[in-house]
């Protein structure tokens, strides 16, 4: 039945695009323009597919923006966006000191005047589109080596898009590869660039359960917050100034306080990050051998180095917030996929269908003379990466973890500038020219920077990556870690001690004159100057395979399609799409079923364990005691329902999406997966995809009665 199928729909875009196969998936992104054979109408949908989007008029897509990495959508006139708390983490850490302290202890703007910047966020618009497929597929036509392709469709990605920009100023363009190696698209987009906090819950609303119940439920988070875009007097996207003005959005989502029920139609508009559904076994075959395990596995280790040094400091652990946080919801993510791929035995799947589409090629005469020898370069492929995985997987994550690298790169790439200039005086100018700019990224470097930490975690970066031999062996330790033996982490934890980059103020002094920054020199700069010249031969290598991926996985795509008889729709790459199904349960395993509401009643159960993650306002415990429901009762619940589950097919970046009901109204907004639903980015499977939402109700009861946010509410007309 369609209704228990999720249909994604991508690209905000006109008929002219894309026209894929009618044939309905279990699941896959649909072209906005496809909407009328999407099935939507019979799933349950009450309002016309063109009040959604509809080419030259104005649709609940115009109601829709990328916050950050998020999704999130208008619902007011007056520029006020929801999206998800976890979405405006980093700029509320930004805001916050230990004095003024908003993670933890919430922020109400009552009026615009005291709405606060929300540094490092800007909005993003989807205004137009264009299928530019034809253009970059010619200009690598007659290229057949592998790094000079990839390099080639790069080259005219950028080229398409700044294009775009000098024909249209007022826009950021993007091309975005729908199909590996098969179909690109221009998008255009509109950036507000100033971003206010408004109302954001307190932390232990917006985290309640915190890493515990991440990726889990049932669930009781008040995963919600508030920000309002700004533009200057004339409308156009300006930087943040106390004279901009709140952006007036073409649409706005209605707000629907009561809700809905066990089985409703629902569906979601976002802009989902990655999803990797049209791969080969061997795709899947290195997630789970080599890098959700590698990758969990050291975010886990340096998530323990950061807490622990936060604990010491109120001032580090408010710095550290963010990246922790980061840490903490890739590992668990990453362990789900690993748990599900175990259960489902999804390699053993793919390779029986790739095994079943060998077969197929070799029966069509046609199909053998032009993919014969398909499956096994991809196989070749992937024997390549298998071997270099631990080089792969260290040289990924070195910078990453090393934040002191990340501080001695941009360091060097000025003091490089200088020393390729002739004289003094030329040295002087380029440092006049640039100076400015290059102190305005220094806060932003050490904002999340720790010394300790990153001693600790180079420690253990170095004394692995000193073990590793023949081919996934690091040339630039050879000389100097691994001639120390076991001493490799003492080693490079004193090395970056010893710098005096490592601390923004001597940094600032370093950068004072052309003179000290060419005069600076020492052991951590030598090291990663060798690092960084590896770095570049294995990025190189890296290319290499993914221009030779890139032709692969377009013949891959073309030739399953033909096996299949059916165009596939694209996987998630953050353009806009669609998905829609029901207010749905599930059973994750035997004997248990998981009802798709949760109450304020479960939320006061959890708090009664006396752990910390479950803490919560003694208001919120005084208005259920009073039965101070107001109008956001659920009367068979007689409770508020706090968060609902559904079996819409949703992925990273999709938090924040707006959930909506059959007639377009907000009734939720989505900010996670259940366990067993992580694996989505590789498959999705009704009978246990299920994503979580924050009920409006419950964003509704808590500004009412918690926060006292009226003017919320007021805003937003609900009262």
């Amino acid at each position: 039945m369609i209704s228990h199928k999720v249909l994604l729909t991508a690209l905000l875009l006109g008929a002219s695009a894309f026209q894929f196969a009618a044939t309905v998936p279990d699941e896959g992104m649909f072209p906005l323009s496809d909407l009328n054979r999407a099935g939507l109408k019979k799933a349950g949908l009450k309002i016309s597919e063109k009040d959604i989007y509809n080419p030259g008029s104005i649709g609940l897509v115009d109601a829709l923006v990328r916050v950050g990495g998020c999704s999130g959508s208008f619902v007011s006139g007056k520029g006020l966006i929801i999206t998800n708390h976890h979405c405006a983490f980093s700029a509320v850490q930004l805001a916050s000191t230990p004095q003024h302290n908003y993670l933890e202890n919430g922020f109400v703007a009552q009026q615009q005047e005291q709405e606060i910047e929300a540094k490092g966020l800007t909005i993003r618009i989807t205004d137009s589109y264009e299928d530019v497929s034809k253009q970059v597929l010619e200009a690598v036509k007659n290229i057949s080596d592998p790094l000079q392709r990839i390099e080639v469709i790069n080259q005219k990605r950028s080229e398409l898009a700044k294009q775009a920009e000098q024909a249209d100023p007022t826009i950021k363009a993007e091309v975005s590869e729908m199909f590996i190696g098969k179909s690109y698209v221009l998008f255009k987009y509109k950036t507000i660039e100033d971003v206010r906090l408004v109302y954001v819950p307190r932390q232990n609303i917006g985290e309640f359960g915190f890493e515990t119940d991440n990726w889990v439920w049932p669930r009781h988070t008040g995963d919600y917050s508030f920000l309002r875009a700004y533009v200057a007097k004339d409308g156009s996207a300006a930087p943040y100034s106390k004279d901009n003005v709140p952006y007036e959005p073409k649409k706005h989502l209605k707000v629907n306080p009561n809700g809905v029920e066990e089985n409703d139609f629902v569906f979601i508009l976002g802009y989902p990050g990655r999803t990797f559904r049209h791969r080969p076994a061997q795709y899947i075959e290195y997630q789970e051998k080599f890098l959700l395990p590698y990758t969990s596995d050291l975010y886990d280790f340096e998530n323990q180095r950061m807490e622990a040094a936060g604990k010491r400091d109120k001032a580090v652990e408010l710095a550290l917030a963010t990246r922790i946080k980061r840490n903490a919801n890739v590992l668990k993510n990453y362990r789900g996929k690993l748990k599900g791929l175990r259960n489902t035995n999804l390699i053993q799947s793919k390779m029986d269908d790739d095994a079943a589409l060998a077969k197929f090629i070799d029966s069509k005469p046609e199909l053998k003379s032009a993919y014969g020898t398909l499956m096994n370069d991809i196989e070749q492929h992937y024997n390549m990466v298998f071997a270099d995985a631990p080089k792969e997987l260290w040289m990924n994550n070195v910078y990453h973890g090393v934040k002191t690298f990340d501080i001695v790169s941009y360091f060097q790439s000025f003091q490089d500038a200088l020393a390729q200039q002739t004289s003094p005086k030329a040295q002087q100018a380029l440092y006049d020219q640039n100076i400015a700019n290059f102190s305005k990224r220094i806060p932003e470097l050490f904002e999340a920077y720790h010394l300790g930490v990153d001693q600790q975690i180079a420690a253990h970066l170095f004394a692995e990556g000193a073990k590793m031999q023949g081919a996934n062996s690091l040339k630039f330790l050879q000389n100097t870690a691994l001639a120390k033996g076991d001493t490799t982490g003492a080693w490079i934890a004193q090395l970056l001690g010893s710098s005096k980059l490592n601390n923004e103020a001597s940094f600032r002094q370093i950068i004072a004159s052309p003179a000290s920054i060419l005069g600076y020199k020492d052991d951590v700069l030598t090291l990663h100057r060798d690092l960084a010249k590896e770095y570049a031969q294995f990025t190189a290598e890296q290319k290499r395979r993914e221009g030779a991926l890139n032709k692969l996985m377009g013949d891959y795509v073309a030739v399953r399609e033909q096996f299949m008889d059916k165009n596939f729709v694209p996987d998630a790459n953050s353009t806009l799409r669609l998905t829609f199904g029901n207010i749905k349960g599930y059973s994750p395993a035997d004997a248990t079923y998981m009802h798709p509401f949760t109450s304020v009643k479960g939320l006061l159960e959890k708090g009664n364990s006396g752990l910390p993650e479950f803490g919560y306002p003694h208001k919120i415990k005084e208005a259920w005691l009073a039965k101070d429901f107001g109008s956001y009762l659920k009367k068979d619940m007689n409770d508020v329902p706090v968060n609902i589950l559904y079996n819409m097919d949703t992925t990273g970046g999709n938090s924040g999406s707006p959930i909506m009901n059959a007639h377009g109204e907000l009734i939720g907004v989505n900010f996670d997966r259940a366990y067993d639903a992580t694996i989505n980015d590789f498959a999705w499977n009704e009978s246990y995809s299920r994503s979580i939402g924050v009920d409006i109700r419950f964003v509704l009861w808590v500004a009412d009665k918690i926060d006292n946010a009226h003017f919320i509410l007021k805003e937003m007309g609900v009262q």
